[in-house]
């Protein structure tokens, strides 16, 4: 008898906390901003633990509806995700034509999407590397061109970059699965083969752009890589290891120490170096293009000045929540994470994140946080009996 209270009293806890989980505003996604995230305060009110999966289950639970994908249970409601990765065009008409169409079944209309950035951030390169007499090497420089000699694997000793490195094996790390991380990465590094500089012959055709690596270099990688599951293994991983050399958001490494990360042509990816090279990124200004997901996240992929390789870590939203309640919390979330003064800005700071300019946050805010425009959540004249399961 005891025992099969204890069975009844385990499964009302576990439909319990299912039901909590069902009735709350659910993602995850990208790890580079978990941090943030699963800041107390940060998501607010109504918010489910936001889950670090990558950017790219994250997008996939989102845009399909998968819980499995950011470990929640079946039947539970997948209502934004974190991301690194931006949407692109193959899946926002993938999206529109099942959720989004004239054509979709009342259960299976779930409404525009809305695509914003959350913060900026930057690609760091960690590494640790001992020259031949003992001494720790501090202060190293690689150019576009020497990052693609690494990451092609057409180098694998240290000296073949510079005879002053030594003459030990280069261990490559790089992320296993889909990752935003590495979408910046290798947009970049195949923007640079596409200059004609002399620099970067060495990034000619070696890299398509991909949030999958593997799938960046062709499928294939030689002996001296390694895969790693999410950032914090491959900070880790590329600054304990001798040789290492790796990429990683800047929230678990320290990106003002060139002991730590490298320079990349010239330059450390520090807050005002980041905010130099997003400086010409402006909001959406037709109406047009702030219907328009894709052209709310600028592409930066080779900056004319400051740190070469930055981003927006970006959030997915539907506009449309079928549970009243999961709207209100999410324009709710909204109008305090782009808030003028009352907002996030010193959790992004804490995580090692930058936070947006007044100009995108006033433009997020005033676009998808009022719900009478006519992009807002859950705008009634848009949203009408349609919008992401309950």
């Amino acid at each position: 008898m005891f025992k099969r209270t204890m069975i009844a009293a385990s499964l009302a806890v576990a439909a319990l906390a299912s039901a909590q989980s069902m009735a709350a505003v659910v993602g995850g996604g990208a790890t580079l901003p978990q941090g943030l995230y699963t800041t107390p305060g940060v998501l607010g009110t109504g918010f489910d633990t936001y889950t670090g999966v990558g950017s790219g289950k994250g997008k996939s639970a989102f845009l399909n509806n998968l819980p499995a994908d950011i470990s929640k249970p079946a039947g539970v409601t997948v209502d934004f995700a974190g991301s690194d990765s931006i949407l692109t065009g193959t899946e926002i008409s993938n999206y529109n034509a099942a959720h989004n169409s004239a054509g979709n079944t009342p259960a299976n209309k779930w409404g525009p999407l809305i695509q914003a950035p959350s913060a900026a951030t930057s690609v760091t390169v960690p590494y640790k590397l001992t020259l031949d007499d003992g001494t720790a090497v501090t202060d190293l420089n690689l150019t576009s061109g020497d990052l693609c000699k690494i990451f092609s694997g057409s180098v694998t000793t240290w000296n073949q970059l510079y005879p002053s490195l030594p003459t030990k094996p280069i261990q490559v790390f790089y992320r296993d699965g889909s990752s935003g991380t590495s979408e910046i990465f290798t947009r970049h590094l195949n923007a640079r083969g596409l200059t004609g500089a002399a620099d970067d012959a060495a990034c000619v055709g070696e890299f398509g752009v991909s949030s999958t690596f593997l799938t960046a270099v062709g499928g294939s990688v030689p002996a001296n890589f390694t895969a790693v599951a999410s950032s914090s293994a491959m900070a880790t991983s590329a600054t304990t290891i001798e040789g290492a050399i790796g990429y990683v958001g800047p929230e678990d490494v320290d990106a003002t120490n060139n002991a730590k990360v490298a320079r990349v042509n010239g330059q450390l990816p520090t807050v005002g170096n980041v905010q130099t090279a997003l400086a010409g990124a402006l909001p959406p200004s037709t109406a047009a293009d702030r219907a328009d997901p894709s052209k709310w996240v600028p592409v930066l992929p080779n900056p004319t000045s400051g740190y070469s390789m930055v981003a927006y870590t970006n959030l997915i939203f539907g506009q449309c929540y079928l549970d009243a309640a999961d709207g209100t919390n999410v324009r709710g979330f909204i109008n305090r994470h782009y808030g003028t003064s009352n907002n996030n800005d010193a959790a992004i700071i804490a995580q090692k994140l930058i936070p947006l300019s007044t100009a995108w946050k006033n433009a997020v805010r005033l676009q998808f946080g009022n719900q009478a425009n006519t992009l807002g959540v859950n705008n009634t004249n848009v949203c009408n009996q349609q919008g992401r399961p309950v």
